[in-house]
């Protein structure tokens, strides 16, 4: 059995995400010994470390990520694409709305209540070429591929979808279907 050095264990804490205060919650000690054992001023009891071991290794067992979640390729559209296209393009895959790309960056999105509402104010006519970006609306949020599932699972409460970024660029997207999938893993 490897026996994790003070180093090891304040990195794996770090990597998790876990702040001393939690894993110290977790394993039923004090933060102070928690911050004790990562400096390596401490000899704990083999069944205090243990302790400290068996909060990190479920954790670390049950992270999950917006990466490990995401699909791709992303359904977008460009804001130059008509208005047309993207609604051949959301009947085509039975979605009520896309995010809209520019150059890989998200700007905004589309909807079919966007589309609707200038229909019914007589903005947006049948033979009418209108651009994706005469009904742009505030975009999805955007999370990085390494934020934890409970918190995209939080935005997904108020939010039809997120969209995953990594240097300004889109990388995926988690809707609330690809949570429910979660379930039959």
């Amino acid at each position: 059995m490897h026996v994790p050095t003070p180093a090891e264990i304040r990195a794996r804490r770090e990597a998790l995400g876990i702040r001393q205060a939690e894993l110290a919650r977790l394993a039923g000690i004090s933060q102070s010994m928690v911050a004790r054992i990562e400096a390596g001023n401490v000899d704990p009891r083999v069944s205090t470390l243990n302790k400290v071991i068996e909060v990190l290794e479920r954790a670390d067992a049950w992270v999950v990520t917006a990466k490990d979640v995401m699909h791709t390729p992303v359904i977008a559209v460009d804001p130059n694409d008509t208005v047309s296209s993207a609604v051949e393009i959301m009947d085509r895959h039975g979605i009520s709305q896309l995010p809209v790309v520019e150059g890989g960056v998200p700007i905004g999105c589309i909807s079919e209540s966007a589309i609707i509402s200038a229909i019914e104010e007589q903005r947006l006519h049948r033979r009418q070429d209108q651009r994706v970006h005469g009904l742009l609306e505030p975009g999805f949020p955007t999370v990085p591929p390494d934020i934890d599932i409970e918190t995209v699972v939080r935005i997904l409460q108020n939010h039809h979808a997120v969209l995953v970024v990594e240097g300004g660029k889109v990388e995926g997207v988690v809707t609330k279907h690809d949570l429910i999938t979660l379930l039959g893993r």
